[in-house]
């Protein structure tokens, strides 16, 4: 699956960096190497009933065929990535999960039809691969460990171009039906949320078909519980979809001049409880306490929870200082900013308050609190304790 969402950039991802193929980074979740023992065990009782290999080679030939895949899903990824950078799209890293994996994008496709075309390119991809492995397994002999590796790997990548390209969000065939609604609509939230519904339907009928083929006895125990983990995926792949399309249809009411709070300066070395008593006196809603040195010149902001934490009976003999974060260490925006350019900075320089800035960067005319954002991207969610 391909990820194109942009996300913010995070000193620990979600897996561990291996290595860079074509320049492009590529990480492994821990995830995947739960996978990998339970295939090269599975895999290993597999050859050992139609080979008659003993247990030793039998774990060699199932670790053979779980590099394979692993091959397979990087070059399907690889895909989406190649596609992606031909059409100046920048590709942040590639990631190997338990169920596959993801490509990690700077930004979203600029047209449907790149749209679709990064989307669709990893199943062929997967098709391309399934098809020269299909080659293989006809002409390497039959009950060997090389026509029994190809064979395995032919039918799992055919299988993951077929599934992949089921039109549902947050598969790359939902992808291409989000740029077909795109094209045809033209509003690409709304699109988004069209094709993630589809992805939730197909989540709920894949359930059904595998809880009958489980009563039929035609599928397994262990692989009803894999289906229903791809179904859960699927599923909260898909309402992350709508999610997101929600919120980026809010983008344009993110305003920093309506959202800035209002500063109160005092000057360094004020007592704590002065001027928490200022603010209280300030009429102007959610002022925010900042700190100034002698030429008025502003040099910090106080921490609301570093002032909480300091005991009622200490604060008129702690100074505002001691609480308070330097005006440095706090990320600026400025204050003609679009909303969606507020959202892209705060996602690639992640902080719980922003200093917002007027003419050339210097005069701050307020503080930006990222929960405040959020509730206006997500009220319902925001509101919550």
């Amino acid at each position: 699956m391909e990820q194109s969402t942009p996300r913010p950039r995070r000193a620990a991802r979600p897996g561990r960096a291996v290595g860079r193929v074509l320049g492009i980074p590529v990480f492994v979740n821990g995830s995947m190497l739960i996978l990998a023992a339970l295939v090269i065990l599975v895999y290993r009782n597999y050859v050992r009933s139609e080979l008659g290999l003993g247990d030793p080679l039998g774990y060699l030939v199932g670790l053979g065929f779980v590099v394979c895949l692993l091959g397979s899903v990087l070059l399907h990824e690889l895909g989406h990535a190649l596609v992606a950078r031909r059409f100046g799209i920048g590709v942040r890293g590639i990631t190997l999960e338990l169920l596959g994996g993801w490509t990690e994008m700077d930004r979203d496709a600029p047209s449907p039809r790149v749209d679709a075309l990064v989307s669709l390119a990893g199943p062929a991809v997967s098709l391309v691969l399934g098809g020269v492995a299909t080659a293989a397994a006809v002409g390497l002999p039959d009950r060997t460990a090389a026509g029994q590796i190809a064979f395995q790997l032919a039918a799992s990548n055919i299988l993951v171009a077929i599934f992949n390209v089921l039109p549902g969000l947050p598969l790359d065939g939902g992808r291409a039906l989000r740029a077909v609604l795109w094209a045809l609509i033209k509003d690409r939230n709304r699109a988004t949320e069209a094709a993630a519904w589809s992805g939730r339907i197909l989540a709920f009928v894949c359930m059904l078909i595998a809880l009958w083929l489980y009563r039929l006895q035609t599928l397994t125990l262990f692989g009803l519980l894999f289906v229903l983990l791809v179904v859960f995926t699927l599923w909260q792949g898909a309402g992350q979809s709508i999610r997101l399309a929600r919120m980026t249809r809010r983008f344009p009411l993110v305003d920093l001049a309506r959202l800035a709070r209002p500063l109160l300066t005092v000057p360094a070395g004020t007592p704590l409880g002065e001027a928490q008593r200022r603010r209280s006196e300030d009429p102007r809603p959610n002022v925010v306490l900042a700190v100034t040195d002698s030429a008025g010149n502003l040099t910090a902001l106080v921490d609301p929870v570093a002032a909480e934490r300091v005991p009622v009976d200490r604060r008129p003999w702690v100074a505002v200082d001691t609480v308070s974060r330097s005006r440095d260490a706090v990320p600026a925006l400025a204050l003609g900013l679009t909303g969606e350019q507020v959202v892209r900075a705060l996602q690639a320089h992640p902080a719980g308050q922003y200093v917002v800035t007027a003419g050339e960067g210097k005069d701050v005319v307020g503080v930006l609190r990222v929960g405040d954002v959020a509730e206006v991207l997500e009220p319902r969610r925001g509101r919550r304790p």
